[in-house]
């Protein structure tokens, strides 16, 4: 019994930072481009299958680990600091408005100021990469360099110029924009040296690839990391079209669901039976919901992965005793281990403030299961959940959600945030198995 308890131990994990990357995003463009096909907007505002782009950006950007944002800032500001308060009232960020613009230099400059990390990643606000942060890091330090730049190879085109690499994958020269058959593309996405950058000598209005990038190459600071995903800028009419397209998520349909999908569950009132108003604080309180157990025995077969994401901030009140919390999901893992069910991992969130990147809604459990399993495919998940706090974790991290009505029975579709609504666990559970026979 005790190697078991030890297993089952092993199952759980307190997610609490384990990186802590901050990145800016550059937002203050004119979209002067896209005038024909959208309205007065800034052009990280232009809407993109329904959402503002802005929001695949930071999604993005979350999903790689990064914690706090820094918006640099300029027309039409108003607007998207308006958006942010309502899509990401829980975001960690802060920003700078530019009085006039300062060039993608200066408005990095301007950014950095507000920035806390030594090494400070910058995003383009109208272009979407799907890089890998971990990696980047990892070259940028090894390097030594004072810019990582991210490279996207492509083939056939001539909307851009080619970054060419040394066998040390130090940057050696950026080629102007031409006709190329292949070549590694700036997509747009830096990891910065925040002292190195901030002690250069710089005018107050400047270019960051003219007279930063393009001016330093042959001095060897630079380093890129060729990767090969997805990626798009809407800055002109056609590709902002094609953006509207791939942006779309497929609707869920349960036939689809097979062994490569992976489930998220919230814990109460999903699994077990939740305290309105209150929080379940001993093991002798975490009860089943009815048949809950048996019900893991068919997730499994169906499921890759099952994983528990549950907020804990009881434990952060001082109202659960972590230990409790510790056995509560022990208790768990054995009733549903009892009875042919498994579930992968739990993560679970002790922090009270609602700006913690662990925390629900903010999708930083979700980053720290794809961190443990890098195979998760996060186009082939699912969240279920009884809060609209998990539909928007689902949203945040690109799954499917699936709304289940045992503690709040007014949420009715179509809404934003929700693919499927079921009334328990156990009716979700039978739909999917009936869908795939």
């Amino acid at each position: 019994m005790m190697s078991l308890q030890k297993d089952l131990s092993a199952n759980q994990r307190d997610a609490r930072p384990q990186k802590n990357y901050e990145a800016i995003i550059l937002a203050g463009g004119l979209g002067t481009r896209l005038r024909a096909v959208v309205a007065d907007l800034p052009k990280c505002m232009a809407p993109v299958a329904g959402r503002p782009f802005l929001y695949y950006v930071i999604n993005a950007l979350r999903m790689q680990g990064v914690s706090r944002i820094v918006f640099s800032l300029g027309y039409m500001h108003e607007a998207i600091l308006d958006w942010l308060r309502v899509a990401f009232p829980e975001l960690d960020y802060d920003f700078v408005v530019e009085k006039e613009p300062l060039g993608t230099g200066g408005a990095i400059r301007f950014a950095l100021q507000k920035t806390k990390q030594p090494h400070v990643f910058v995003a383009n606000g109208d272009t979407l990469f799907e890089f890998n942060a971990a990696a980047q890091l990892t070259q940028h330090l090894e390097s030594g360099c004072e810019c990582t730049l991210a490279l996207k190879p492509m083939k056939n085109f001539d909307r851009y110029g080619v970054v060419e690499i040394n066998d040390e994958n130090i940057v050696t020269s950026f080629k102007e924009k031409q006709y190329y058959s292949e070549g590694l593309i700036n997509a747009g996405l830096y990891l910065l040296n925040r002292s190195a950058f901030l002690k250069r000598d710089f005018t107050q209005k400047f270019s960051f690839e003219k007279e930063y990038l393009e001016k330093f190459v042959q001095d060897g600071i630079f380093s890129g990391l060729e990767m090969d995903r997805y990626f798009i800028d809407i800055g002109i009419p056609e590709d902002y079209q094609r953006a509207q397209h791939e942006c779309t998520k497929p609707k869920l349909d349960l036939q689809d669901i097979n062994n490569d999908w992976t489930l998220f569950l919230d814990r109460d009132g999903v699994i077990n039976h939740d305290n309105p108003g209150g929080y379940i604080t001993t093991p002798d309180e975490f009860i089943f919901t009815d048949g809950a157990p048996a019900l893991f025995r068919q997730l499994t077969n169906r499921f890759k992965y099952i994983i528990v994401v549950t907020n804990q901030r009881g434990v952060g009140r001082g109202i659960i005793k972590y230990d409790d919390l510790l056995a509560m999901n022990e208790k768990m893992l054995q009733g549903i281990s009892d009875v042919g069910g498994q579930i992968q991992k739990i993560y679970f969130c002790t922090d009270k403030e609602a700006q913690s990147f662990y925390r629900k809604p903010n999708p930083g459990m979700a980053f720290q299961a794809m961190t443990d399993f890098p195979d998760i495919d996060l186009k082939k998940s699912i969240v279920v959940g009884n809060s609209l706090s998990d539909m928007k974790f689902g949203r945040y991290a690109g799954l499917y959600t699936v709304f289940i009505t045992s503690t709040n029975k007014n949420i009715s579709q179509p809404h934003p945030d929700i693919d499927l609504i079921f009334e328990s666990l156990e009716q979700f559970t039978n739909n999917l198995a009936t869908a795939n026979h």
